[in-house]
């Protein structure tokens, strides 16, 4: 099948490649000219700007957008719609939020073309395992494109199956519902992967602490946090990939020397978190580890030195001193 894809940053450019290597053909475009010239020479067509683009595929035409999310997919999508012609389909396969695909979808309803919003998880290592794909549109536009869904998914590969699951899901992408439902999926994986990554973090943390000067000294332990992400990889209960990544950097260099510890966040936190509010239902874990992104970015808070005078005016209890 052929596709059109625009912008070829990290996980664009392995998108066009994962599809070339499987015969699919790719027309793309990003405003940087060496990541269009790198595609070419992988047997990419390059495309110097949207309207060339969409001059060289062919009706009905499927182009895939992997821009950040707000400005620049906005400005994309709706300088496609004034190009593409009826019956054309538009993907976005970025990290839009919902919203704006429902009002996108219907502007470009008016002048007879589809879209479909592709949440896509896989970050970096999506062109060796594949990209897990939670899809939102009408059916008529998933079928078109299923054939680049199945090429781009992880496929079934040795994890046991589950009785009764769906086979698209099994392969690694499902048909989430209308417009909008791909992207809320992932916005709530995304939601969820906060609250994840927040626990490993919290509790590698006590690990590493439990060597602190004023624990009894018969109470302190230096321990291996490598050999212990290592360990809970094989046959724990929390083994993920999340897991995996943190063995890895831990083996790589257990201090983290070179982090910061500035943690950001690409707005689907917030997003599941409005989300949770919006329908009455309590996100305890997911709203306290999106606010401890928040916390990572400052030195101290003006919340925090109010505790601090407070605790010293009921109880006359002095600032510890930090400890680095």
């Amino acid at each position: 099948m052929q596709l059109g894809i625009i912008g070829l940053g990290r996980m664009g450019g392995n998108i066009a490649r994962r599809l070339m290597k499987d015969g699919h053909t790719c027309v793309v475009y990003d405003r940087d000219a060496k990541a269009v010239d790198a595609l070419a020479k992988d047997g990419a067509t390059g495309a110097k700007d949207l309207k060339d683009l969409v001059a060289k595929l062919e009706p009905p035409r499927a182009v895939w957008v992997m821009l950040p999310a707000g400005g620049p997919t906005e400005d994309t999508v709706m300088a496609l719609g004034e190009l593409m012609e009826a019956h054309d389909t538009v993907i976005d396969g970025g990290n839009t939020f919902y919203k704006d695909d429902i009002r996108r979808a219907k502007a470009l309803k008016e002048k007879g073309l589809t879209y479909l919003d592709v949440g896509t998880s896989g970050g970096v290592w999506g062109l060796e395992r594949g990209y897990c794909m939670m899809v939102g549109g009408d059916d008529e536009a998933f079928e078109r494109v299923e054939p680049i869904l199945k090429t781009l998914a992880p496929g079934m590969g040795t994890i046991p199956r589950t009785k009764g699951a769906d086979t698209r899901a099994e392969h690694g992408y499902i048909h989430a519902g209308p417009v909008g439902a791909g992207h809320f999926v992932k916005m709530v994986h995304n939601g969820i992967e906060y609250g994840l990554m927040q626990a490993y973090a919290e509790g590698f943390d006590i690990l590493k602490n439990k060597n602190a000067e004023d624990l009894p000294e018969d109470q302190r332990y230096d321990l291996n946090l490598a050999d212990i992400s290592e360990v809970w990889r094989r046959g724990s209960v929390v083994s993920s990939w999340l897991l995996d990544l943190t063995a890895s950097a831990l083996a790589g260099d257990v201090k983290l020397e070179k982090y910061t510890g500035a943690v950001a966040d690409s707005g689907e936190g917030r997003w599941t978190i409005e989300a949770a509010i919006e329908e009455a239902v309590p996100a305890e874990v997911l709203s306290a580890a999106l606010y401890a992104r928040f916390r990572s970015r400052l030195e101290h808070t003006f919340g925090e030195k109010l505790l601090s005078a407070m605790r010293f005016g009921f109880g006359g209890h002095v600032e510890t001193q930090s400890q680095g």
